[in-house]
């Protein structure tokens, strides 16, 4: 069998029983289909699919700049390769509330096990960089709405991303929290968190899973899994590791380490 045998209805079901149990489930991120087989490989919980990661295969920066359609055709490949549920950036959803509705129902399509929807301004930002806006709490749930709305399938994962915390604050953070999950998201993606308090604070608020994102180079420590879950934290991932890894490993290397000379 070429793909994985396990059906997306069973992914997603199975990936929901898990995260009730409340325990740290770990999401490394892959860059291909290969990376995502290596990740179920060595043990992990599940395959995180990041916006960054694609638009760095692309060769583009992080800013908005992937459609649907890429996102949606890459994650299907990458998904189906591994038994593992799979989880997609989908950024701020590709456009209005229309859009983001008809998001979800491709990337349910495409076999994902969720995806998580942001509530800056589009074009967005990387969001560990400066200089983000977001959008107001009005946007933002509409965006929710109509992506609980457009879901066919309940064990896929509706999470909801805010950035206000780099913007507004914590306080701030917690209450357009608070607001998604009212809008329907059934998971909260708190980005660009400083301190292990501030997660135990997110995730002491709400009554739903939380997610850390973990990536080298942001505004969080990285915290150990250990401490993630002693706050509270219920999902992580390192979205960008395995391809800074790799691409690292290929430069040093010396493979490149060549000149091209005439004859």
């Amino acid at each position: 069998m070429l793909y994985s045998t396990v059906t997306p209805a069973e992914k997603r079901r199975l990936f929901r029983e898990r995260l009730r149990s409340g325990e740290l489930l770990r999401f490394p991120g892959a860059f291909n289909p290969l990376s995502a087989r290596l990740i179920e490989q060595k043990g992990f919980d599940g395959v995180y699919i990041s916006g960054a990661v694609l638009s760095a295969d692309l060769g583009l920066p992080d800013i908005g700049l992937t459609t649907l359609t890429e996102v949606a055709g890459r994650a299907k490949q990458i998904a189906r390769m591994t038994d593992l549920p799979a989880i997609v950036d989908a950024d701020t959803g590709f456009g209005e509330p229309m859009n983001v509705a008809r998001t979800i129902q491709e990337l349910e399509d495409a076999g994902l096990a969720g995806t998580h929807i942001e509530d800056q301004i589009n074009p967005k930002r990387c969001g560990h960089l400066d200089g983000k806006a977001v959008v107001d709490e009005d946007t933002a749930i509409k965006r929710i709405r109509a992506a609980a709305d457009a879901r066919r399938d309940p064990n896929f994962l509706l999470m909801a991303r805010t950035d206000i915390r780099a913007i507004e604050g914590l306080d701030a953070a917690i209450d357009r929290a608070k607001a998604l999950v009212d809008a329907g998201a059934d998971a909260i993606f708190p980005e660009a968190m400083r301190t292990l308090a501030e997660f135990e604070a997110m995730a002491e608020a709400l009554d739903v899973p939380i997610l850390a994102n973990m990536t080298e180079f942001g505004k969080s420590e990285l915290f150990s899994t250990d401490q993630l879950r002693d706050a509270g934290v219920n999902l992580v991932i390192w979205p960008v590791s395995l391809l800074r890894i790799s691409m690292g490993a290929a430069v040093d290397s010396g493979v490149f380490n060549f000149t091209i000379t005439k004859e």
